[in-house]
């Protein structure tokens, strides 16, 4: 079984773009020798391949991909949520007017000002369409970021819709961000800040819900991108520094695997369960035809835990059919059981 829905996904949209071309300060686009060029904050510029971007080729790209969804976030790294509200505001607007425009097969995480935050933000997100919110890492990395945000996540739980962590900087904005990392280096590959800064967000993000969020939101669904960096995998150590000892996987918090392959997925499903684990690509920053994740693994779960993140109901037959051993995977109480481990 293949999956059907991608939960991490970008694109460019003309609104966006025609936005970030208007700009004079960091993050924008500019027009080189013919290339639509992305300039941010501690980051080498990035070409944006506009062609590859019009809404009927990567409507096609879902079909090819054998999906039946794919939902589509604002690239947090940009440094737009973190910008001043009156400089993020049409930033956002432009993401949101492009992204709902697409319509099917796509679907779309929302995203908010992190300066003055306002949980009627996260009203007037959900009633034009949005399946939830998305955040970047740096807005929750810490207990205080977390405590800035309570009533943001707080109206997110009442309403019943989930919360999306990408990779991105926190309310300081884009400015500090590069004060605090330098700016780009010539001499860094184009990979270092994924490897890097990214990982490291996830991670703190992470273990300040671990430690703090969960126990001022008990009922939010969280979907942490990217493996949460492979936080999980940090259990032990975490319990010998003091943190909290690990314990029965959380229902409420999932892992999408984007940029990761059969190998890391296993690690994270063995230590958090198999029934954790969602479907994301990262299309277009990252193609998952690289790692054959999606041949790789049977994927009867992952459809289980798409509908209980994004708000379906959780029932009883969902619970027994996901007891069900098959494939390279099969969970038993929670916990993976390898039929098939991939080689190590």
């Amino acid at each position: 079984m293949r999956p059907t829905t991608d939960v991490h996904q970008h694109l460019w949209s003309e609104p966006l773009v025609a936005a970030l071309q208007a700009r004079r300060e960091l993050p924008f686009v500019r027009r080189e020798h013919g290339l639509s060029v992305l300039y941010l904050a501690g980051e080498r510029p990035y070409v944006i391949d506009l062609a590859s971007e019009r809404s009927t080729r990567r409507a096609a790209q879902v079909r090819e991909d054998g999906l039946e969804r794919a939902l589509v976030c604002l690239s947090s790294p940009l440094g737009i949520e973190s910008l001043p509200r009156g400089e993020a505001a049409p930033l956002l607007d432009a993401y949101l007017d492009g992204a709902l425009r697409l319509g099917d097969p796509f679907g779309v995480w929302g995203s908010i000002a992190l300066d003055a935050a306002d949980p009627d933000d996260v009203d007037a997100l959900l009633e034009r369409g949005c399946v939830g919110l998305s955040l970047p890492a740096g807005a929750i990395a810490s207990v205080d970021g977390l405590a800035r945000l309570h009533e943001v996540l707080a109206r997110l739980e009442q309403l019943d819709a989930p919360l999306f962590v990408h990779p991105g900087p926190g309310p300081r904005g884009a400015t500090a961000r590069a004060a605090s990392f330098g700016e780009a280096s010539l001499a860094d590959p184009l990979w270092w800040a994924a490897l890097t800064r990214y990982v490291s967000d996830m991670q703190a993000a992470w273990l300040a819900f671990l430690s703090a969020g969960r126990a001022e939101h008990p009922r939010l669904r969280v979907i942490f991108s990217m493996l949460a960096g492979l936080a999980p995998l940090h259990a032990e150590r975490l319990c010998s520094r003091g943190g909290p000892a690990a314990t029965e996987p959380d229902p409420l918090i999932f892992y999408e695997t984007s940029s990761y392959g059969p190998t890391a997925a296993w690690q994270i499903a063995e230590v958090v369960g198999a029934r954790q684990l969602l479907y994301g690509s990262d299309r277009p920053v990252a193609d998952p035809r690289e790692h054959a994740i999606v041949d790789t693994f049977d994927w009867d779960d992952v459809e289980q835990a798409t509908r209980r993140a994004l708000g379906e109901r959780y029932t009883a037959a969902d619970a027994d059919a996901a007891e069900t051993p098959g494939g390279h995977l099969a969970v038993e109480s929670h916990r993976l059981t390898v039929a098939e481990a991939p080689a190590r």
